[in-house]
């Protein structure tokens, strides 16, 4: 066949899957970067051309606040889910020697993921609360005489609900980059005298980038537009760039809402274009 006849049939191949990229993600985000422009008052918005929604956002302390807890929730989560997800896919792939019992285990990672995020993150009300089964437990012990009040609605609760959410999306990718590991480059590296700790982090860890880069890209993206477990395990007490896109679309506040999802995304996209540079992830799609 003519090459030229080829690149038409990639073409007619790939048309309905743009044509499904362009209906249910470029049109949408153009649709919230216009309304971004738009104005509105108590009761009602409507199409204009102004900056105001941008400079207030831009210029408010309150903004660059929530900017900035949300950026501490995602820095913390991520350091936590990388430590936790990197030993889990870690021992799975090099400590668990049968297929069977690999993919036994892999399933029991992910039967938090049977039931909605909701359900797993009001489950450590009860566990945490002043009267719940932590402070019993500590209080039974003789460690504490006094609940500890910091356990629930603060921002211990909020990142301790971020990493058992979302530890699973840095395991995944992890282990499938550590199974593509040729066992013949760790044998040599143990041949050539290397201990266990420097072939894990000159051999182990440079080959496992490609997977913890996605799966840090999944809890940057995840972590940086919640809104519903800052709400929940705060209290109300803390707020997140996301809880405040919420409140917004509540109080009717489109413009702004859109004016702040368009700030988070560009944030976001900047975040991951700077991850992007330090790996070639293309190699593990």
């Amino acid at each position: 066949m003519h090459p030229s006849a080829v690149n038409r049939l990639s073409g007619l191949l790939v048309l309905p899957l743009v044509g499904i990229l362009a209906v249910f993600l470029i049109v949408p985000v153009c649709l919230i970067v216009v309304v971004s422009f738009w104005d509105y008052n108590e009761w009602d918005f409507f199409p204009a051309f102004i900056f105001d929604n941008y400079a207030y956002i831009l210029t408010s302390p309150v903004t660059w606040a929530t900017y900035w807890r949300t950026v501490q929730y995602t820095v913390i989560t991520w350091v936590f889910c990388t430590s936790i997800g990197f030993t889990v896919a870690y021992f799975l792939a090099f400590h668990v020697r049968s297929q069977t019992w690999q993919i036994a285990l892999f399933l029991v990672c992910t039967i938090p993921f049977w039931t909605s995020n909701i359900i797993r993150m009001i489950s450590w009300i009860p566990f945490l609360g002043r009267n719940g089964i932590a402070n019993s437990v500590l209080r039974d012990a003789g460690l504490i005489e006094e609940p500890l009040e910091w356990l629930l609605f603060s921002d211990f609760a909020v990142v301790l609900a971020f990493v058992h959410l979302y530890t699973l999306f840095m395991v995944v990718p992890v282990f499938n980059t550590l199974m593509r590991i040729d066992r013949s480059v760790i044998e040599a590296a143990r041949d050539a005298g290397a201990s266990g700790w420097q072939t894990l982090v000159h051999v182990v860890l440079p080959l496992s980038k490609p997977g913890l880069m996605i799966g840090s890209i999944f809890i940057v993206t995840l972590v940086m537009g919640d809104f519903i477990t800052v709400r929940f395990m705060s209290g109300g007490q803390s707020a997140s760039v996301g809880r405040v896109i919420a409140n917004e679309i509540a109080l009717l506040q489109y413009p702004a809402a859109a004016a702040n999802a368009v700030i988070l995304l560009a944030t976001v996209l900047l975040i991951v274009s700077v991850m992007l540079r330090y790996v070639d992830i293309r190699k593990e799609l």
